[in-house]
């Protein structure tokens, strides 16, 4: 086999294998249906040349239109794909944080209130010292 025929082999799907399971973004379903359809003002050609380049079905296109007819595509393409938040885990940190701060508060409040003490008694001690007479 030549270069090119290997390169061709590895570039595109066999249609006998069936599609690939994949996702696609939004963006990139977006850009494939505003590129079909400039080229259906030209030739039917040109639609499925743009098939063969992207690995695409025409039962694909088909869904991805009724996807953007309803709306579906553009309420997608804001969001991020990854893992969703979970609110109860969000509260849990930040609940974790304020009790971390309250902590240190109580601490700061308690080392006060010690220090309070041992100068209350230090002035007692000084307040007996000088009502003793010499």
């Amino acid at each position: 086999m030549s270069t090119t025929t290997v390169e061709m082999m590895v570039s595109r799907p066999d249609p006998e294998c069936g599609a690939p399971n994949r996702s696609y973004a939004p963006k990139y379903k977006l850009s494939v249906l505003a590129e079909i359809d400039a080229a259906q003002t030209l030739t039917r050609g040109e639609i499925g040349e743009i098939m063969r380049r992207e690995g695409l079905y025409s039962s694909l296109i088909s869904e991805w239109r009724k996807q953007r007819e309803r709306g579906a595509l553009e309420a997608m393409s804001g969001r991020r794909p990854g893992r969703k938040s979970d609110p109860v885990a969000a509260e849990n940190a930040r609940l974790r944080a304020r009790v971390s701060k309250l902590e240190a508060e109580l601490a700061t409040a308690s080392d006060l209130i010690e220090a309070q003490g041992k100068v209350s008694a230090l002035l007692q001690q000084i307040s007996r010292q000088s009502a003793e007479p010499k």
